[in-house]
């Protein structure tokens, strides 16, 4: 490329002359892509945003998840639930129970 070729391409001649309607056509529409790769990125990184929301919210759920089945869990156990019935006076029976049987007549 020659020096006045640059020197066109940086007055900008190239957007004046004869073949301009070509030139500006082709402009718009690369400009238009642009606009839409532009959008199309915000777009993603709004998404990835969103789901690392999401995914820091569902952490803490698990979390508290596995918290309150630890709790059940512990509240659950045969000596947990011996002491807090000791407190009304219930005990737990000496002897075993034993297995009733019904008959019924046909």
């Amino acid at each position: 490329m020659t020096k006045s070729g640059v020197y066109d391409i940086l007055r900008g001649s190239f957007l004046t002359d004869d073949s301009a309607m070509k030139n500006w056509r082709i402009i718009i529409f690369i400009v238009g892509l642009l606009l839409v790769m532009i959008w199309s990125a915000h777009l993603a990184d709004a998404k990835v945003v969103k789901i690392a929301k999401l995914n820091k919210i569902k952490r803490e759920l698990r979390a508290d998840n596995i918290d309150t089945s630890t709790r059940l869990m512990r509240m659950k156990l045969e000596s947990s639930v011996r002491y807090k019935v000791q407190k009304i006076g219930l005990a737990p029976s000496k002897t075993p129970p034993q297995k009733i049987k019904v008959k019924l007549k046909e």
